[in-house]
């Protein structure tokens, strides 16, 4: 009997040893900052939705951890609270939490010292609480670092992932303070991503560094992407002025009036093309993205047929000319010759049923019916459009 009490009571130790986790408070947000405040320390709070699958999985492979457990019980007032809950609501509406999980760094007085989303690993969550808990950032908040001339590269891509959403402006001018004291020679792909996600115009500081880097950026960008990026810059605000506010339509005159000289007639029409199937699919006037696809889209050979499949939906959804679904059918043959997927299949039976190929739309429909049960994925669509071709 005492070895079996032995091995039950062993066995229980480890199993809650295997349980511990970092320690939450479990009071109000008032009565955390507090207690943060009187300790002088920052709050780490961890925004969580009920429904979210890597909020779950941080809570049980990472909050878990012994180095984690440990670093964050020891440095932090730790807080974790549903969003979607009670005074969680209030919380996600002043520190703009858009995305689950998010990780909110406070000081005592409520000011938001530094922010990080998304699942993430063992090193990078320690890293991003050492970090946090940098001492120049116990007496000032991050916007308040940044007024003073902070450069530090790690501090400046944190406060640009702080104030991309909330404040653009200002995250745009952490990234140009960032690009211009930049000592590493090479660019990584996510410093690729982050200057062209702040750069909108030639007068940008940024776009200086992007055509100084240009064979650094090529090489990961591929040369002809770089020179459709740089012809987008440099037309940027011809764009936006070429857009009739009183008719909602694009002024083509306008447009290569203005755009030609930047960048020439041939990219000028390219670009033109692609703003209008862009804007016209987002204002959902069909009538003019029709026109406009069909002169983006006329070399379909030029385009990955992955990329075709929005067009031919979009005709399949609205578009009734018949010759013009002639080019939607064509898109869609191609995505679905690359491998048959149900969303390709249904659409290429669509556009068959509106072509006047029935025995075609009840083939593509039937096999669209198919994949969709076998993968576990919503076969409405198909079942009706089967329906109908009886």
């Amino acid at each position: 009997m005492k070895k079996l009490l032995s091995t039950f009571l062993l066995f229980s130790f480890l199993f809650s040893f295997s349980q511990q986790s970092i320690v939450f408070e479990n009071g109000s947000f008032k009565e955390i900052l507090a207690k943060a405040k009187k300790e002088k320390k920052l709050v780490f709070l961890d925004a969580y939705a009920s429904w979210c699958g890597p909020c779950k999985l941080m809570e049980k492979n990472i909050f878990t951890l012994p180095a984690v457990k440990a670093y964050y019980d020891a440095n932090f007032i730790n807080a974790r609270i549903d969003m979607e809950k009670g005074e969680g609501r209030e919380i996600a509406a002043k520190y703009s939490v858009r995305s689950y999980p998010s990780f909110l760094f406070l000081n005592g007085d409520g000011d938001l010292v530094m922010q990080n989303f998304g699942y993430m690993g063992e090193a990078d969550f320690l890293t991003i609480a050492k970090e946090a808990n940098n001492p120049k950032l116990a007496g000032n908040s991050m916007k308040e670092l940044f007024e003073k001339g902070e450069k530090d590269p790690e501090f400046l891509l944190n406060f640009m992932k702080r104030y991309a959403e909330s404040d653009y402006e200002l995250a745009k001018k952490g990234s140009e303070r960032y690009f211009a004291n930049k000592t590493t020679a090479e660019f990584t792909r996510d410093e690729v991503g982050l200057i062209l996600y702040f750069l909108k115009s030639p007068s940008d500081a940024n776009y200086q560094i992007f055509k100084a880097k240009k064979d650094q950026i090529s090489k990961i960008l591929s040369p002809e992407i770089y020179q459709q990026f740089d012809a987008n810059i440099k037309i940027s605000k011809v764009m936006e002025n070429s857009l009739d506010q009183k008719t909602g339509l694009i002024d083509d005159q306008y447009f290569f009036k203005n755009a030609i000289p930047l960048i020439g007639q041939k990219d000028a029409k390219t670009a033109l093309a692609r703003m209008k199937v862009i804007y016209y699919e987002n204002i959902g006037n069909f009538p003019e993205y029709e026109k406009a696809a069909l002169i983006y889209y006329k070399n379909a050979d030029d385009f990955d047929p992955q990329e075709l499949l929005q067009p031919a939906w979009n005709f399949a959804q609205h578009v009734e000319n018949k010759e013009s679904l002639k080019k939607a059918q064509e898109w869609a043959e191609k995505s679905v010759m690359k491998g048959e997927t149900p969303e390709n299949t249904y659409i290429l039976a669509r556009i068959y049923e509106k072509n006047g190929k029935k025995t075609e739309a009840k083939t593509y429909a039937e096999l669209s019916k198919n994949l969709s049960e076998n993968q576990g994925k919503d076969a409405s669509l198909a079942t009706e459009l089967l329906k109908s071709l009886k």
